[in-house]
């Protein structure tokens, strides 16, 4: 792939909870501002390929543990090893000695073709910088305020007897209750993310021989999930986080563009209103455009319009739910 692609990807996420720190809140910085890390966008992404079928390396798999002595079988994680043997090797334990075999496999991985690895197993000490590199994605909504919900579970807590005894002398009315649970939201906020890809980024590795570099397919796969994965991802906690609005700036393979989503602002619609997202580089944009080959923009409009004074030269305006032209 012969070009520089730059863009932005937001995500809104209505009652739900994007990414959530250790406190089970929605992470935010010393300044109290709600952002959602690299990860929390990649793992959806790593989540629709594997579901596809593709070959993902670093997402968390499962698998039987077997205690002989004590009879007992548990469920646990699978190690990076683990996880590269039962990929590339059908669960079968590979040597780890040939240095060019894993770097060849490790290329096969979407998720390490798109955004890189680091693979410090059987003696080797393998680090690959990706082609996709992607911010950390900033809250632009200013009123998003963090919603505590108090659970009611179906089951008793067994211990609670235990405490209640050591309280009252007796069984008490906590351990006859059911035990309750929390569940942290955000009312709503909207992160917007920005990425570069950088196809230059595996020319050592083309010369190895291990890969023929960053393509057009992988990144046609990149687009794909960064349209959709989070919209697809529904868990309890990311119920309510949709793909809302992702622009892709392909350029010339020389041109170093700044952080676009730093030209972004967000603005809440009025009851009954569309929400306005805003864009502000139009100028930066339209000075370059002979070294631009393509401007998408792909936004809902059932729910959001894009500024209007925003125009920028040549782009095309998709919704982002049916990847129709609009």
């Amino acid at each position: 792939m012969n070009k520089r692609v730059y863009g932005v990807l937001g995500i809104s996420s209505i009652m739900s909870n994007w990414n959530a720190d250790f406190s089970g809140y929605p992470k935010t910085t010393s300044d109290g501002t709600t952002f959602g890390s690299d990860k929390a966008l990649k793992y959806p992404m790593k989540k629709m390929w594997d579901n596809e079928g593709r070959k993902v390396l670093y997402i968390k798999s499962l698998c039987l543990s077997e205690d002989k002595k004590k009879g007992e079988v548990s469920v646990i994680p699978r190690t990076l090893k683990e996880r590269y043997d039962h990929l590339f090797h059908e669960g079968k334990e590979s040597d780890g000695k040939n240095a060019k075999v894993i770097l060849e496999n490790l290329f096969q991985a979407i998720d390490v073709k798109n955004f890189g690895a680091t693979f410090a197993e059987a003696g080797n000490n393998i680090s690959i910088t990706g082609a996709v590199q992607i911010g950390q994605g900033f809250n632009k909504y200013d009123d998003t305020q963090a919603q505590e919900q108090s659970i009611l579970s179906p089951f008793r807590d067994p211990k609670a007897k235990e405490k209640s005894k050591k309280a009252e002398g007796d069984e008490g009315e906590e351990a006859r209750s059911s035990t309750l649970g929390t569940k942290i939201v955000s009312d709503e906020a909207h992160y917007f993310y920005p990425f570069v890809i950088n196809p230059m980024a595996y020319r050592e590795f083309e010369q190895m021989g291990v890969t023929k570099g960053y393509t057009e397919e992988d990144y046609q796969l990149f687009k794909k999930a960064a349209l959709s994965s989070a919209t697809s991802f529904a868990t309890n906690a990311k119920v309510g986080c949709e793909n809302e609005f992702a622009l892709f700036v392909e350029t010339e393979h020389d041109l170093y563009l700044p952080n676009l989503s730093e030209y972004i602002t967000f603005t809440k619609g009025d009851e009954g209103e569309k929400n306005r997202i805003q864009i502000h580089f139009e100028e930066i944009l339209n000075t370059l455009k002979d070294q631009i080959q393509s401007i998408e923009i792909y936004y809902n409009p059932h729910t959001s319009q894009i500024d209007a004074s925003a125009v920028l030269e040549g782009a095309t305006y998709f919704n982002i739910l049916t990847q129709k032209e609009v």
